[in-house]
């Protein structure tokens, strides 16, 4: 029996409603598993590529109704368009987008973002923080539970022994201090702790050089101390491809590896590559009965 997967049309304003079509109605979705379309209320009206409370509040209202039918079983993943953090926060709401608040709708205390890709994978320790605060971030007790969180959760993915890697925050790793205390102060101690704890695990390496070494095979993920800092290889080499997984929940979440893209929202001209690739890694996942 083929698994039911909701397809959340993210902020009606974008390219999520017609994303979500697309996915919905391609033949390889349709082999996979039955989908079904989250958005809102018929005769819901937004205008296109404008940003909007409403559309903000709607989006909102969507994701609410997918991850309740997914925590009662009437689906058995959720694969979402994007949203947007602005028209969020217009709308009063204190999220910044899907991850942080799938955290609170489903009570997860330890969730993080991870971009899988088949050339590579990558979790972000840090997401949508300024890059300023993010020394500040990197705090032992989160590398600490992003580096558990990515040992305990990549094996439901299939890879039953996760080689990982962290990258630096600094140039050089930190050059021994040189370049920056992070390396010595958070990162390497956090790396030989987990490695006393029987996980395969090293670095910190330097950001310019680990994701390559992944892709050629040496590491399954990487974990990156920053949003754009594993953002940008992934999407440089698999963008449309790349599929954002939530890791922590008790439910499966897969979404887009892009944004909003007001400046084509109904043009009928968006890339539905991404959204597919979503519902199918959701799908595999719910089929393996992973979660």
């Amino acid at each position: 029996m083929k698994p039911r997967i909701a397809i959340t049309s993210g902020d009606p304003a974008g390219i999520g409603p017609e994303i979500a079509q697309k996915a919905a109605d391609d033949p390889r979705v349709r082999e996979a598993c039955e989908p079904v379309v989250y958005g809102p209320p018929p005769g819901a009206r937004f205008t296109l590529g404008e940003l909007s409370a409403d559309a903000g509040r709607a989006a909102y209202d969507t994701l609410c109704s997918a991850v309740k039918d997914a925590q009662s079983g009437v689906v058995a993943a959720v694969a979402t368009a994007p949203v947007n953090k602005l028209a969020f926060a217009r709308a009063g709401l204190p999220w910044k987008g899907h991850t942080d608040l799938l955290a609170h709708l489903t009570g997860s205390s330890r969730v993080a973002m991870m971009f899988w890709s088949e050339p590579l994978k990558v979790v972000l320790a840090t997401i949508h923080i300024p890059l300023a605060s993010v020394s500040g971030a990197l705090t032992r007790e989160l590398v600490d539970d992003i580096i558990d969180l990515s040992a305990q959760e990549l094996p439901r993915f299939g890879i039953a022994q996760p080689r990982l890697a962290v990258a630096g925050l600094n140039p050089h790793a930190g050059e021994d201090g040189l370049l920056g205390p992070e390396e010595g102060t958070v990162l390497r101690p956090a790396i030989e702790a987990a490695q006393q704890r029987g996980l395969r695990i090293d670095g910190p390496f330097p950001g310019d050089t680990v994701f390559g070494r992944a892709v050629r095979g040496e590491f399954d993920a990487v974990i990156a101390c920053y949003h754009d800092q594993g953002l940008i290889p992934v999407k440089l080499l698999a963008f449309g491809h790349a599929v954002n997984v939530t890791l922590g929940l008790p439910i499966i979440r897969t979404s887009v590896d892009h944004g909003t893209a007001f400046d084509i929202a109904g043009k009928n001209v968006a890339d539905p590559s991404s959204m597919i690739e979503a519902t199918l890694l959701a799908a595999r996942l719910a089929t393996r009965g992973i979660l």
